[in-house]
């Protein structure tokens, strides 16, 4: 995938989510799912606690609420007005909860004063071209302080609950093919890391990676130096 590949492919992308934004969070509504998300649910408060968090592409803010129990303060951001627009009217959310529009790759449009010694991604890594992994992730990391704690979690590929994949590119993505209300169809980048690949894209900063493995889901925890 070249570089104006993979930027058409990610905008294509922002325009796929901005247009299933009222609908996105029937994926939680899957019953074989339940287990793995109420596991998860319960798992993300401590992993915050007392902490100030950057939330990456936070969508419709599905896991903010669970993420920002027990925070100090909680920065949830989108590139997509039409998500977060579901999101500010989330309620309740914890009282350190805010929003803002910053784009995920850049960072760009967060304001250069805030410190983190926290950030969280949910369902976001398996949407970046795996050429931009390890840029993005440095981006991230920069705004971060030493001994911020980062959690990323997202899908696992499961026969019967996934959306099967239908194509592998030269960079090695995988994609689907999906399907909205409106009869649209549209192509979304899908990729399902196994652990040894995900540790291994952290970069020098990152230690103490834990993953841990749900039947449905991954979660990936790991500390910066």
């Amino acid at each position: 995938m070249t570089s104006e590949d993979s930027s058409e492919a990610v905008e294509r992308m922002r325009v796929y989510y901005a247009q299933r934004a009222a609908v996105y969070e029937r994926v939680y509504a899957k019953p074989e799912r339940q287990a793995d998300l109420r596991a998860m649910e319960a798992w993300l408060p401590g992993a915050f606690a007392g902490r100030s968090v950057l939330e990456v592409a936070c969508g419709t803010a599905w896991w903010t609420p669970y993420g920002a129990r027990d925070a100090k303060r909680w920065l949830a951001t989108d590139v997509n007005e039409e998500v977060l627009a579901i999101a500010r009217a989330k309620r309740p959310l914890p009282p350190g909860v805010s929003f803002a529009k910053v784009d995920a790759y850049t960072l760009a449009g967060l304001d250069d004063g805030l410190r983190f010694d926290a950030a969280f991604a949910g369902f976001w890594w398996s949407h970046v071209p795996l050429a931009r992994l390890s840029p993005w992730l440095e981006t991230l990391h920069a705004r971060l302080a030493p001994g911020a704690r980062v959690v990323f979690c997202d899908n696992r590929n499961v026969e019967g609950s996934s959306t099967p994949l239908s194509r592998t590119d030269a960079e090695g993505n995988t994609w689907q093919q999906r399907t909205l209300d409106d009869g649209s169809r549209h192509e979304v980048l899908k990729n399902y890391p196994g652990a040894e690949e995900a540790i291994a894209r952290l970069g020098p900063r990152a230690c103490e990676p834990r993953w841990i493995e749900h039947a449905h889901y991954w979660i990936l925890s790991y500390r910066l130096q």
